[in-house]
């Protein structure tokens, strides 16, 4: 398989990080999950920091995608016979996953920085952890993890539409399948 996206088909490097940043991020929405719902400090911090570092990790690979597509690739043309309404569709949900993605990144930098628990969860500070709902970028990120669950919803759906539905074979392009 070629580095760089044909006409067809994604080029591994794009395969390889949308398959890598789908997988972090269906594990930072359980880490996230789990980290609100713990009731030990202790446990908290400690999933906080594996929750921080994919948030960073996903961050830079949607920069790295980003800038791919700007600098070194192309993507495929769309699958033919897509109508208008469904092109505008799919690039308003790729560009606003980009989009909630990096701000959901820096809402959650943000949140650490302000509250002071960077030092708790990556140097060991005294618990319990502050209270994160007191700076407004929690909030932030919160409604933004939604927002991402509704996005992805819509991108994995679509997805299927059009392998199962349309029957274009769009998941192959991806490196599902032939």
């Amino acid at each position: 398989m070629p580095l760089k996206s044909t006409a067809e088909r994604y080029g591994l490097v794009a395969i390889t990080i949308h398959w890598v940043t789908a997988l972090t991020i269906f594990a930072m929405l359980g880490s996230g999950l789990a980290a609100a719902n713990s009731a030990d400090p202790a446990a908290e911090a400690a999933i906080l920091r594996v929750h921080a570092i994919m948030g960073i990790c996903i961050g830079v690979l949607t920069v790295l995608r980003i800038l791919w597509w700007l600098a070194a690739d192309r993507r495929p043309a769309a699958p033919s016979g897509m109508p208008g309404w469904q092109a505008i569709a799919s690039k308003s949900v790729h560009y606003g996953l980009y989009g909630v993605i990096l701000v959901m990144v820096s809402s959650g930098v943000a949140t650490l920085l302000l509250t002071g628990a960077s030092q708790q969860i990556f140097g060991g500070g005294a618990l319990p952890l502050p209270d994160f709902s007191a700076v407004p970028p929690y909030s932030a990120h919160g409604i933004l993890a939604r927002l991402l669950i509704v996005l992805m919803l819509g991108h994995i759906g679509a997805a299927l539409y059009h392998q199962f539905i349309r029957g274009d074979r769009l998941l192959a392009r991806m490196g599902l399948g032939r």
